[in-house]
């Protein structure tokens, strides 16, 4: 993808081109695919070895990988570096491959794969420190990343006991989490030598976080309170509740000790700037960072012009609607601010205000579900049900996100929403959220890749943030288009509001990281454009602090889509059923993604 073009495209209303008509992808395998098939699948399974909690949570790990069951990830050093000399021994073997004997299909494959170990190696050979291979991430400790939060919430909504076996493969992983959290000290120290470690705010809500897991006993703990009640389910002796409560209180409060007396230390040495740009090679690690999510190479200066202008764009469109509904005095961002007080836009902040605001949006994953297949050719065969994010976890966690359902088909999708101040969630912009994070979003896009088998396990659930995000905020907007907000005004603000906190985030993410605007500027500018409550603003900063670039990757992927769709719209026998059946096809690149769909719809330019 062209980047002169693709800003162009994306600031301005392109002319669509003329293009041929409709052609199908050829089915037909070549003689190197099944070859390829082969050594991808060889991929996915070593990595699988690996990644014993992506195994549970795809339900593979029973059979001959049963043993997964026991371990966690290994987050240290060394499973670091074997992963990245994994990484360099599969692409050298993918480039032994002959483009020339694959189909179509698998060529698409080998881009993907090819792409993605590429960009994994080069940013982990640059950079160090943090996490490089997939979402850039600096700090080893934050209140998004670490051990410490990871995985009692994986075990609290992954790990299934339904016997005694799998209640001791509980209790392994519960022995193995103190390793994991000294694991992620050890790096945390190591990264200190470099000079990277997060900012005062960002370890003062990891210390909060920390004290919420230590501070109270053992047996009331996420990670023993819910094994207690899998155990209850399946008609299981409490007894090994009581050994998950003596692990805790033995191994896993000691380790959570060390690493809080780490963070206090840090804390005292921290400095307040919020952009990575003060790090080691920083200007460098934002530019890999905003394109490992993008897969766009953009600098920090074209993401903030594009911000900008998208910004100026969008907030017209509002505030032709708020005027039309009598709110014509102020800011957009100020009349959103007093819409989103109103007292009949708000669910009350407690226990049953935070059960009807779930029934709602329960009830607008159905109305959706039922209008689906006026768009769409192929639906997932897994449901997707929400839940509210654990309590435990959700000072620092986003306020919504997806999670896949299991392939084995023993659990659902779940959609999952941040409720610690119903404030932060007015009436008028859920059902958005829904259409984002559930149907037609993130539910549609991963379970219909997960769910095909016309492409290698590795690709199933393969992630590009660019893609996944720029659909989910596409399929916002597909929803507008079916009528979903038909005469209601102020759920369009809401769906207008969430692209409008998109494009704001392309200005405050490149502000913070290339532009060096502080934590404060960023709220205030997040908080006056989009009149989100503050409280969600600045949890919103401090996801951008330690996850930067990938809250580029929403407005940008969605830039894409948008084009792409209008491109093909413009060409004779259009079908939008058949234009969402690229979904099927996996996760891929913008780049790949660009390509592809020109390809399947009878472009001249073919991938190389």
């Amino acid at each position: 993808m062209n980047r002169r073009n693709f800003i162009a495209g994306a600031t301005a209303a392109a002319t669509a081109p003329a293009w041929p008509a409709l052609a199908a992808t050829p089915a037909t395998p070549a003689n190197g695919d099944a070859a390829l098939r082969a050594m991808l699948d060889r991929f996915f399974y070593a990595r699988l070895e690996e990644s014993p909690e992506q195994a549970t949570r795809l339900g593979l790990d029973s059979g001959a990988r049963v043993g997964l069951k026991r371990r966690l990830d290994d987050g240290s050093s060394a499973a670091q570096t074997r992963a990245l000399a994994r990484a360099r021994r599969e692409l050298a073997a993918l480039r032994d491959v002959e483009r020339a004997s694959l189909s179509p299909a698998a060529r698409l494959d080998l881009d993907v794969v090819t792409y993605q170990l590429t960009q994994a190696i080069a940013g982990s050979e640059r950079f160090p420190y943090g996490a490089t291979m997939g979402r850039f991430a600096p700090y080893v400790l934050s209140q998004l990343t670490g051990a410490y939060r990871d995985v009692p919430d994986f075990l609290e909504s992954q790990h299934r006991v339904r016997d005694a076996a799998e209640a001791d493969a509980y209790l392994a992983r519960l022995d193995a989490l103190a390793g994991a959290i000294e694991d992620d000290s050890a790096r945390q120290r190591a990264d200190v030598a470099r000079g990277v470690f997060a900012p005062d705010y960002i370890l003062d809500t990891t210390l909060r976080q920390l004290a919420a897991f230590r501070d109270q006993p053992a047996a009331e703990t996420a990670a023993v309170r819910s094994f207690a009640a899998k155990l209850a389910a399946a008609g299981l002796p409490a007894a090994r509740a009581a050994q998950a409560q003596a692990l805790v209180e033995r191994e896993v409060f000691p380790a959570l000790d060390r690493q809080r007396a780490l963070v206090t230390e840090l804390r005292a040495r921290a400095v307040h700037d919020a952009g990575c740009w003060r790090l080691p090679d920083g200007e460098a690690y934002y530019a890999a960072a905003a394109e490992a999510a993008t897969t766009v190479p953009l600098s920090g200066d074209e993401i903030h012009r594009l911000g900008l202008a998208q910004v100026a764009e969008i907030g017209a469109r509002i505030d032709t609607i708020l005027a039309a509904q009598g709110m014509s005095r102020g800011t957009v961002g100020e009349r959103l601010v007093a819409l989103n007080r109103r007292p009949d836009q708000l669910y009350p902040s407690d226990d049953a205000g935070r059960e009807a605001l779930l029934a709602q949006l329960t009830r607008q994953i159905a109305a959706m579900q039922r209008r689906l297949p006026e768009a769409f050719t192929s639906l997932p065969k897994a449901p997707v049900e929400v839940r509210r994010v654990p309590a435990s976890i959700q000072a620092g966690a986003p306020g919504g996100y997806y999670q896949n359902a299991s392939l084995d088909g023993s659990r659902p999708a779940i959609y999952y929403i941040n409720l610690r101040d119903t404030f932060d969630r007015p009436k008028f912009g859920l059902a958005t959220l829904t259409h984002h994070e559930a149907v037609p979003g993130h539910h549609l896009q991963v379970t219909l890749a997960l769910e095909s088998e016309d492409i290698p396990l590795i690709r199933r659930r393969g992630f590009f943030s660019g893609y996944s995000e720029g659909w989910a905020l596409y399929a916002e907007q597909l929803a507008d288009e079916m009528g979903m907000y038909e005469g209601d005004p102020l759920g369009q603000v809401g769906y207008l509001q969430s692209l409008l906190f998109r494009a704001t985030r392309l200005v405050v993410d490149s502000g913070m990281h290339a532009k060096r605007w502080s934590r404060e500027k960023a709220t205030d500018y997040l908080i006056a454009t989009t009149g989100i409550a503050r409280g969600r603003s600045q949890s919103e900063i401090d996801r951008y602090t330690v996850w930067p670039g990938q809250a580029c990757s929403y407005k940008i992927g969605h830039t894409v889509w948008a084009r792409l769709r209008d491109e093909a719209k413009a060409h004779p026998g259009f079908d939008l059923k058949q234009f969402h059946e690229v979904l099927r096809l996996g996760a891929m690149p913008l780049t790949v993604l660009e390509t592809t769909v020109r390809e399947r719809w009878g472009a001249t330019a073919p991938r190389g």
